[in-house]
């Protein structure tokens, strides 16, 4: 299909959301906890947009890959990473087709305290810290690529006596933010808003440590009401999801 094409059918898709309100549904939606701040602020102009309601689940993405598996009444997932949505894909328990990168994830080292953490990161390998919180590798693609970035700076076996993992990024964040931490790995979009760092101190860590976060969502197999899921992964590929997506620190795919 060519671009003018492409604008055209979502022109008139969109269009239709916002006339036929009067078929509005709702679209149940599993989050992976970074986008969280994002995702508010897009489900708001998605349900001014189209008259459709969007619940938000807030959580890991391996839990969330989990309870899928299990039957939970999700219509679509908007994961940290591209690696779960292709499984569920390959699983049958995602729509073939309509997987997508939505944003790419920066990782960043980061306290609560102010002119804690340098520019350059040195603060790791100083150690004089107590705890280092990071996300559960195994659950959480934040906490993988922290891993990754550990391992590449040749600190992995060095912390391990420091390390606080927590179940989300959400968790993560918040081990830091209340003092229980000194330092976190978390998403950047978690400390930005209008593309500023709003508070403590950061290091934003070098894209070659890690693997890309390329964030992918997909329509799952079991969605309720399908219409209502599709205008929702096709309003998230917006100018206007765009704009907002860019404002908390992602790269665009």
């Amino acid at each position: 299909m060519k671009l003018s094409q492409s604008r055209v059918l979502l022109g008139a898709l969109l269009c239709g959301m916002m006339v036929n309100t009067v078929y509005a549904g709702e679209v149940n939606a599993a989050v992976a906890a970074n986008f969280a701040e994002p995702m508010g602020q897009i489900a708001k102009l998605f349900q001014q947009a189209s008259g459709h309601t969007v619940k938000v689940s807030l959580g890991s993405t391996g839990k969330f890959y989990s309870q899928i598996q299990n039957g939970a009444p999700f219509d679509v997932l908007v994961a940290a990473d591209d690696k779960v949505p292709l499984r569920l894909e390959k699983e049958g328990l995602a729509v073939d087709g309509s997987r997508f990168i939505y944003a790419l994830g920066k990782l960043v080292l980061w306290s609560a305290q102010s002119g804690y953490v340098d520019d350059k990161g040195h603060v790791l390998r100083k150690g004089d810290y107590n705890k280092l919180a990071i996300g559960d590798p195994k659950l959480a693609s934040y906490g993988t690529a922290a891993k990754e970035a550990l391992e590449e700076l040749g600190l992995w076996g060095a912390v391990q006596s420091k390390l606080v993992m927590g179940e989300n990024i959400t968790q993560t964040y918040q081990f830091a933010a209340t003092g229980n931490a000194d330092l976190a790995f978390i998403a950047l979009s978690q400390i930005t808003q209008n593309g500023k760092v709003t508070n403590g101190s950061w290091w934003i860590v070098p894209a070659h440590l890690y693997n890309p976060i390329k964030q992918s969502a997909v329509q799952l197999s079991a969605a309720k009401d399908k219409a209502a899921a599709q205008a929702f992964l096709i309003f998230l590929k917006s100018d206007k999801a765009k704009t907002i997506i860019r404002s908390f620190g992602y790269e665009l795919p």
